[in-house]
């Protein structure tokens, strides 16, 4: 015997969640991207962290390292900085990252300008700034433009891995997982290491496969060799 469904509730979507799912069809429609991985020893970077933290007199987190490693891999890999127009590709001027905020209201892009001429230290301010300014819904919307690629980061909510959806008009999205823990052999000796994956979406018509590769790969070299990342 079919049981009838009881009716359904409408739920009316809010101005963020018509224009995410509007720019994320877009994407779709129009971004032929493909997907890659790997993964990042940031054993290192755990164990310098909070001595910086306490150095600088600032918390530094883990995005701030990750938002700097992603500028200066951009620079060594310009065509990641890329936006397809037709019969050219438009580099853009500034490394300008924009990174996910989930808030009451939805999901939001703030976005760090000028992330090349940064340290570890602007970028922290500047990630909390714009975080409590997402957060209490007084973000511009020069605040909320102008990115180049974008990360995000689920690893809070315990994801191992995950690819995202880059925005229209981005060539790729850098998406990070949680910290896993593996053995590992240092110098002959059983430890416990630390490991994040890295995802990346990439427009193909922007970027090929090898070009892509360099680039997560050049960010995985960086969290690992996070001193790199200090000066």
């Amino acid at each position: 015997m079919l049981v009838p469904m009881t009716a359904k509730k409408s739920i009316p979507l809010t101005r963020i969640q018509r224009l995410i799912g509007q720019r994320m069809l877009e994407s779709k429609q129009t971004q032929p991207c493909f997907y890659i991985q790997a993964k990042a020893d940031i054993s290192r970077l755990a164990q310098i962290r909070r001595p910086l933290s306490k150095k600088l007199g600032m918390k530094i987190s883990m995005n701030d390292f990750f938002i700097r490693a992603i500028a200066v891999a951009v620079e060594k890999n310009p065509l990641m900085a890329g936006a397809f127009r037709g019969e050219h590709i438009e580099i853009a001027e500034s490394v300008n990252i924009g990174f996910a905020v989930s808030t009451v209201k939805g999901l939001v892009t703030p976005v760090i300008k000028d992330v090349q001429t940064k340290n570890l230290a602007d970028i922290s301010r500047q990630m909390a700034e714009l975080i409590d300014k997402a957060r209490n819904d007084k973000l511009s919307l020069d605040e909320l433009s102008g990115a180049c690629i974008t990360l995000t980061v689920l690893g809070m909510f315990e994801i191992d891995s995950f690819f995202a959806i880059p925005s229209p008009g981005q060539c790729g999205i850098v998406s990070v997982g949680k910290i896993l823990e593996e053995p590992v052999f240092y110098d002959g000796k059983a430890e416990i290491g630390k490991f994040i994956e890295f995802g990346l979406a990439a427009d193909g018509r922007i970027v090929n496969y090898d070009y892509a590769a360099k680039f997560l790969i050049d960010i995985i070299n960086l969290v690992a060799n996070p001193e790199k990342l200090t000066d």
